[in-house]
């Protein structure tokens, strides 16, 4: 945004005309908002920047419809435009606070104090202030751009807190900042309010670009071009390894994921436990033998049977899949050689990998670089502590730039789950989902989304048309797209049956409707 407005000005605006746009959208937004503001009226917090400038113009605009406004600005020295519009407000007779004001005001406050590019900390009289009025007028403040006290790159506090806005309006593109999860407790609403910006200074993205999903990306996202006529093994063949003596849901909820994206050929291999009763629940799953229990009761791959990869499209590895061994104790070698074995038969499928969850700490104990030996296309689905274990010098990184790091170092895709999931591909393209609810972060989910994400790969490795533009199968394109269903899906559970509706069972409920259209 800011080589934006350096183009802009270039090419001859006025920054004045800028700021007018922003201040004035950002004051009609609030006019038809914030009905209450009316009444009880605005305090509008002014810093020594053109974000200081754009809150001037809302409180002009709201001086002049009549409703009452007042500015408090603690700084000496204010850049020339923010003087200049600092001087009109008194002359229109504006009130300026001479004292720090009342926390518990009634009046709405909007933080137009520091916006883009803040790299320090408010200062603890600011500071203090910000956390005084959240305690006391919680979702009464509101911030134009970027709250006070948060980095819009990387969305960390510069401080120790940083202002709590009910609503962000951040001026002509979404800051990243604004939507890491590090943020997210402190923009509160985001929305973005356009400028009307001419399409050519956005239509060349930067090296890398990180491209926001939202709602409005479902209609594009990539979908497989399944043959018509094509029975049920050339529309995608699936086996999924997951569930332990433990985490015998995780089976169920990975298989109910699976057969939501419509995956054709459904397999599973998963403990003698899980067997018994999985076909009362997914009778169109076809069961492999069954498999022991690993010392710490786990899922013993060792148990699989020779040509367990053969006619495959894409294995899903890790839901619920449990350890492999007690923590500190040696594995009898035989286990360790015969899980080896496996992860050895791994390397040289050609098909799709996803690995989740127990998959991955699995991985760890191996080592990440097993991944740059994988002949066919890998996915791999961590949250944050997965990460961190598969990538301990990366997880220090902000999440899209330790996903893309990992993406490149590993040559997989790498969905980086949170808040605000985001994917990166090997070849340096990155998506972040918008869209997403809290109500979404329960147990089982994850598992939902792997056997989701896994059965659209295995569609994806069956279709016609296999390949991106760049000649390899595996495109994390898909994977992105995955990840958009399954929030929006949630999304959408949440909205029709309230906070608790979200269940796995239910989002699995929804990415299948969604999927048949």
């Amino acid at each position: 945004m800011a080589a934006i407005e350096q183009h802009l000005f270039a090419s001859g605006l006025p920054v004045e005309a800028l700021m007018e746009k922003a201040g004035l959208a950002v004051s009609q937004r609030l006019l038809a908002q914030r009905q209450s503001a009316a009444a009880e009226g605005l305090v509008v917090l002014v810093g020594p920047g053109h974000n200081g400038g754009d809150g001037l113009v809302v409180a002009r605009e709201w001086h002049l419809a009549g409703h009452p406004v007042r500015i408090w600005c603690p700084f000496e020295r204010l850049r020339p435009l923010t003087e200049r519009h600092l001087r009109h407000a008194r002359w229109l007779g504006i009130p300026l606070l001479d004292e720090v004001p009342d926390p518990a005001d009634r009046a709405l406050w909007v933080d137009a104090l520091f916006g883009l590019g803040q790299q320090r900390p408010p200062g603890e009289a600011i500071e203090a202030l910000l956390l005084e009025r959240q305690r006391q007028r919680a979702g009464a403040l509101v911030a134009i751009d970027v709250p006070t006290g948060l980095g819009s790159d990387d969305g960390e506090r510069l401080g120790a807190v940083a202002a709590t806005a009910a609503i962000t309006y951040t001026i002509g593109l979404i800051k990243r900042g604004l939507v890491q999860d590090a943020a997210l407790r402190w923009v509160g609403r985001l929305e973005r309010v356009c400028l009307g910006l001419a399409p050519s200074l956005v239509r060349h993205p930067p090296a890398d670009p990180l491209l926001g999903l939202t709602a409005a990306d479902q209609a594009t996202a990539p979908w497989p071009d399944l043959d018509p006529a094509a029975g049920k093994y050339g529309r995608g063949r699936l086996l999924v390894l997951a569930g332990s003596d433990r985490y015998r849901g995780a089976a169920h909820l990975a298989l109910a994921g699976a057969t939501a994206s419509g995956c054709g050929s459904l397999r599973a291999a998963v403990s003698r436990e899980i067997a018994d009763d999985l076909w009362q629940v997914h009778p169109h799953v076809v069961l492999e033998p069954s498999l022991g229990p690993t010392p710490s009761g786990g899922l013993a791959l060792a148990d699989l049977s020779g040509g367990w990869l053969d006619r495959l499209d894409a294995v899903l590895l890790g839901p619920g899949l449990g350890h492999l061994g007690d923590a500190g104790e040696p594995l009898p070698p035989t286990t360790e050689a015969a899980e080896r074995q496996r992860w050895s038969d791994l390397l040289g499928f050609p098909g799709l990998l996803v690995l989740d969850a127990d998959g991955l700490n699995r991985l760890a104990a191996m080592g990440s670089d097993w991944l740059q030996d994988r002949r066919g296309p890998t996915w791999i689905t961590p949250h944050r502590e997965e990460f961190r274990r598969l990538f301990p010098d990366l997880a220090v990184l902000p999440a899209p730039e330790a996903a893309l790091a990992a993406a490149r170092r590993s040559g997989a895709s790498v969905l980086l789950k949170g808040a605000r999931s985001v994917v990166a591909s090997p070849d340096g393209r990155r998506w972040q989902v918008l869209s997403a609810g809290p109500e979404a972060a329960r147990a089982g989910l994850g598992d939902v989304l792997a056997g989701y994400a896994a059965g659209r790969g295995a569609m994806a490795q069956a279709a016609v048309v296999l390949q991106d533009a760049s000649g390899r199968a595996g495109d994390g394109a898909w994977l992105a797209a995955a990840a958009l269903e399954h929030a929006l899906a949630g999304q959408r559970c949440g909205d029709r049956r309230g906070a608790g509706g979200a269940t796995p069972l239910a989002v699995a409920e929804a990415l299948a409707l969604g999927a048949t259209g």
